[in-house]
């Protein structure tokens, strides 16, 4: 009886390993791939601020997760992330300047939402930008570019 509650206290927690989601980590080229081959959803978490500094990868969507404050709200977020995404199965790709905050975001979506199909763009949309890849500048209303 005690190897069988020992045998499947390990297969339970073995096979928990196994489904368990991670959030994973694209180069540029990745990304392309991605976007193009399974029509990924590239959301750009960073401020208006860089957004106009940089411009924002072509087809990504603009939405924002912490404030210039540092201040999120979760909650609406994911709300308005659930309306950008076409399928459960629809892989996200999250952007930011360093890949620090999207790792962040993608590994709550992943750890605490349970969201599969969630990378970021590893260290951010600098290497990006210095591969030469294009961006879209697009001013937001309040500030100047």
């Amino acid at each position: 009886m005690k190897n069988k509650l020992t045998f499947l206290l390990l297969l339970s927690f073995f096979s928990s390993l196994l489904s368990a989601a991670e959030l994973g980590n694209l180069s540029a080229e990745q990304l392309i791939s991605l976007q193009n081959s399974q029509n990924a959803l590239v959301i750009d978490i960073r401020t208006e601020r860089e957004w106009a500094a940089t411009g924002v990868i072509p087809d990504s969507h603009k939405l924002q997760f912490f404030s210039s404050n540092g201040k999120y709200d979760t909650k609406k977020w994911l709300s308005d992330l659930s309306q950008l995404k076409t399928s459960a199965e629809q892989p996200v790709i999250l952007v930011c300047r360093s890949g620090s905050r999207s790792s962040m975001v993608g590994n709550m979506l992943v750890k605490q939402q349970g969201m599969e199909n969630v990378f970021h763009l590893a260290n951010g949309i600098m290497p990006w930008i210095n591969a030469g890849n294009k961006t879209q500048k697009q001013c937001p209303s309040k500030l100047a570019c």
